[in-house]
């Protein structure tokens, strides 16, 4: 529960990063979301990836908006700074504080109801902008929060708890993203842990607005016989495009083998990574190919998992805007608010 607090002892031997840190130093408050909740699992996702990345806590900025997702944020990394949003407003918070300061790692954590309904536009124009943070959505296809009514991600032929048939057609964020020029695009299971790291791991690295679109169901109102969210339909239908691995930047490994074999290779680190060639003819770099990779197998009823398309060659809200490489939050006032006789120099301009 919330009000218990976490024990600060912590075993001498834990492993640390490259800052000296241990994993204990990157989690949050106790949960208060139900038993099973998958966004549990993100959660321990998110601080595996940012042990990993070595990421410094206080350079970490973490946003949410409204709803069961948004709790996530206060359970992860508690030495960084955060703000929970009204609803489905995170995306233009994150857009000032970015604009403010591009010299912080974003991450933004929204729901299927706070992002593709309410804050559809939000969503969108950070996409356009290119804003460059990890966006992750903890899609479970119902409002939580008030008892379990279909959200916009929602199934056709899917059932509530209660019973009621979806007849709506869902917004997929992945097809939405694609669509609008997302230059990095990725869908996982919050109960694949081992995709869902790496994923997570690269798409802090990726310079602009990375999209991560979790299924994470919802144990108490949506993983019944019949949602197509539940543990079992997502574990039943899962198809991973490829397997997914992240090394961060260091001297170069090569390794040569055949499609259709394996290969263990050394990591820096010492330990080994046993690497199999699949999907040889899947190319995430093509856009077209993974719009229709993803109408291929929903077609099917399948869920279609890994890294679904990159681009890194778009450039982001900062170099779009040309804005400056001093970040605006240590800017000196003087140069930000000039004075009132060069503003009436510049509407001039426009007399």
């Amino acid at each position: 529960m919330s009000f218990i607090a976490k024990p600060k002892v912590a075993h001498p031997d834990l492993p640390k990063n490259a800052r000296g840190l241990t994993r204990r130093e990157y989690e949050g408050a106790n949960s208060t979301l139900c038993a099973g909740c998958g966004h549990d699992s993100i959660t321990a996702a998110i601080v595996e990836a940012c042990w990993a990345n070595d990421v410094e806590p206080r350079t970490l900025v973490k946003l949410s908006g409204i709803g069961c997702s948004s709790k996530t944020t206060a359970y992860f990394v508690s030495g960084s700074h955060g703000f929970n949003s009204v609803h489905g407003r995170m995306p233009s918070v994150a857009t000032g504080a970015n604009a403010a300061n591009r010299q912080l790692n974003y991450i933004g954590v929204s729901g299927d109801g706070d992002t593709l309904s309410i804050g559809l536009g939000q969503f969108i124009h950070a996409i356009r902008r290119n804003l460059n943070m990890v966006y992750i959505i903890e899609n479970n296809g119902v409002y939580g929060l008030t008892k379990g009514q279909f959200s916009a991600s929602a199934d056709v032929g899917s059932t509530a708890k209660k019973g009621e048939v979806n007849n709506q057609a869902p917004i997929d964020p992945v097809q939405l993203a694609l669509t609008l020029g997302a230059s990095f695009v990725a869908r996982s299971f919050s109960g694949d842990k081992p995709q869902l790291v790496p994923l997570i791991q690269a798409a802090m690295h990726h310079k602009g607005f990375a999209l991560i679109d979790v299924l994470s169901p919802c144990v108490t109102f949506n993983d019944h016989e019949g949602s197509t969210k539940s543990y079992r339909h997502t574990r039943a239908h899962n198809v991973e495009v490829a397997r997914a691995d992240f090394i961060p930047a260091a001297p170069e490994l090569t390794a040569e083998y055949a499609e259709g074999s394996k290969i263990s290779v050394q990591m820096h680190d010492g330990s080994v990574v046993r690497f199999a060639k699949v999907a040889p003819d899947y190319d995430p770099t093509n856009r077209q190919a993974a719009q229709a990779y993803l109408q291929e197998h929903q077609a099917r009823g399948e869920v279609a998992t890994g890294l679904l398309f990159v681009d890194q060659g778009v450039p982001d809200m900062h170099e779009l805007n040309d804005t400056t490489d001093v970040p605006l939050s240590q800017v000196p006032y003087e140069k930000l608010c000039p004075g009132r006789a060069v503003l009436d120099k510049l509407q001039e301009a426009f007399r």
